[in-house]
């Protein structure tokens, strides 16, 4: 049990750490498109666009992966987007519970596991006890 621990503990450490040189990266690449915008002449030649948006291109690649991680979280609030807190959805929860007990499969004749609209189905063919 305490290896599993260690094994997720240091997968952590190597998900932050990849993550930092992402970023790192990203910044890196912001900083090169700001300084060919302002050490070169005419900026509105082809070839300093073309370096400008090809960095900015690397920096956005870069970051994709930090921001990606931080929304997976949920340690990234997104604008404009709703999320379903249980104060939104009157006391209930959107999402189902993990300690909440699933009812076993119902299967049918040759034991697969029979769809969900069937099964509703048969749920509803069933008499009801007073």
């Amino acid at each position: 049990m305490a290896a599993a621990k260690a094994g997720v503990i240091s997968m952590k450490g190597e998900i932050r750490f990849l993550n930092l040189i992402c970023i790192v990266a990203a910044i890196v690449f912001v900083a090169l498109a700001v300084l060919n915008a302002l050490s070169s002449g005419n900026f509105l030649t082809t070839d300093n666009l073309f370096i400008t948006m090809v960095c900015l291109l690397m920096a956005l690649m870069f970051a994709a992966n930090p921001l990606l991680y931080l929304k997976s979280e949920g340690k990234l609030p997104i604008p404009f987007m709703k999320r379903a807190d249980a104060s939104s959805a009157g006391g209930q929860s959107v999402l189902p519970r993990a300690s909440a007990p699933a009812a076993p499969p119902m299967l049918d004749a040759r034991g697969r596991a029979v769809p969900p609209d069937v099964k509703s189905m048969v749920t509803n063919m069933k008499p009801k006890q007073p």
